[in-house]
């Protein structure tokens, strides 16, 4: 048995690269009972991270015995603060190659079948839009000659469900994969990036009381409290410091947390974490005040280097587009941020181009490489101001911000529209089933 001591743990060299180099790399092997012929096999454990995603640990169990085998894909890292539901339309058959992370606790749903898998009723896997359905196919198979003993009936209904099962593989109609995750840790391929998909629909919730408890971040018998009131006044003159872990090592560190007001805008909380064990650093911003009754869209037209240093603020649910390289960056991407529009180029080819998955490993193809590799280049363009462009922040909160540097004058390369959101904007937001007056009233 291999001990992991403390230091390991802090200095994040449990979770490894996979590398073909690494010799002393190994699997750990656990003897264990087989669940077909109840004598003992070999399950071997690695942990291990996927290329900028997340640690993972792969499992492997087979017998000697009986010879049966068994795989699975467990995330090691930490569930995150919102839940994620990926919205897929297969169009073609060459969706049915998209790359899919399927936690356990994620529910599969295809709605013109009126099919659903239930969370925790399937281990978490690494594979395939058709893979899914493939699996789907023999859990329902699984039972069937001892069903078609006992129930004929239920036998040949579920026979008929299962080749219209079969027949979405064909992509003869249109049909939609949904995959909501409460634990934030699923994941569709986006074979278009850094464009934007077409095809597939990405969307953040808040997690309920049910799924928290589900996910164990809750107990049972946890009823919600009313977080403890703080003097607005005292947070604003002071830094506030509470414990979390690292995203990266997991390791103990401190988030610092402040209120700023930013001139001609509004109050924001800035959000940074440090972690003195593996140096790692992130920074958030979310907004200190309500949502605008009308969204904000602001466009900056790139002319000089000097615009490389205005001051940015991003909010979690704004996008960004440049409409020049045909580019648009959904919101919730980068979450909040307040940088500078060089800071926030750089973060967008960090995540498209430099920390991509998809561009390493067997998972990268010569076409995306190019296409990718073309998106970078203009990107370091814009960067050295060899290339004019212009960048939209699209914010249906209207909690955004480019600084003017003209202030209080106005700026000539800076446009500020306001519009009124759209009912899926506000659905989005949660503000169509949002009451603000005669709340204490009947219904």
């Amino acid at each position: 048995m291999s001990l992991i001591s403390e230091e390991n743990v802090r200095g994040g060299s449990v979770f490894r690269d996979l590398s073909a180099d690494d010799e002393d790399w190994q699997p750990t092997e656990i003897e264990s009972m087989c669940m077909n012929c109840h004598l003992n096999g070999t399950t071997r454990l690695l942990l291990t991270k996927i290329p900028f995603f997340k640690e993972i640990i792969v499992s492997s169990f087979s017998c000697a015995n009986c010879n049966w085998s068994n795989t699975e894909i467990q995330s090691a890292g930490r569930i995150q603060e919102q839940g994620v539901c990926y919205t897929l339309k297969v169009r073609t058959k060459q969706d049915l190659n998209r790359e899919v992370v399927k936690a356990d606790c994620a529910v599969t749903r295809i709605p013109e079948l009126d099919f659903e898998i239930p969370a925790f009723t399937q281990k978490g896997s690494l594979s395939t839009v058709e893979g899914l359905l493939d699996r789907a196919v023999a859990g329902l198979e699984q039972d069937q000659p001892a069903r078609r003993a006992a129930e004929p009936q239920v036998a040949e209904k579920l026979d008929q469900f299962i080749q219209k099962l079969k027949k979405l593989k064909d992509v003869e109609q249109e049909f939609t994969l949904v995959i909501e995750d409460p634990s934030g840790n699923s994941f569709v391929e986006n074979p278009a990036a850094p464009q934007r998909d077409e095809a597939l629909a990405v969307t953040r919730f808040k997690r309920t009381v049910q799924q928290d408890q589900q996910l164990g971040l809750r107990a049972d018998d946890d009823a919600e409290e009313e977080p403890p009131g703080n003097d607005l006044e005292t947070m604003r003159g002071e830094v506030l410091v509470f414990p979390t872990n690292c995203p990266e090592c997991n390791a103990p560190a401190s988030t610092n947390m402040k209120l700023v007001q930013i001139p001609h805008f509004k109050e924001v909380v800035i959000m940074a974490t440090n972690c003195d064990s593996c140096s790692h650093r992130t920074n958030e911003v979310k907004s200190g005040g309500a949502t605008e009754a009308l969204g904000t869209r602001v466009t900056l037209r790139l002319t000089d280097p000097s615009d490389m240093s205005r001051d940015v603020l991003k909010s979690e649910t704004c996008s960004v587009l440049i409409p020049e390289l045909e580019f648009e960056l959904g919101m919730g991407a980068l979450g909040g941020k307040f940088t500078t529009v060089e800071g926030l180029l750089r973060d967008i080819k960090d995540l498209t181009v430099s920390k991509n998955p998809f561009m390493c490993g067997d998972s990268s193809t010569a076409d995306r490489l190019q296409k990718l590799g073309a998106f970078g280049d203009k990107l370091d363009q814009i960067l050295a101001g060899e290339m004019k462009v212009h960048i939209v922040l699209d914010d249906p909160t209207g909690n955004s911000y480019v600084q003017n540097v003209y202030a209080p004058e106005p700026d000539p390369e800076l446009t500020v529209e306001k519009y009124t959101r759209t009912f899926e904007q506000n659905e989005d937001l949660g503000l169509n089933d949002m009451r603000t007056e005669d709340y204490q009233e009947g219904n």
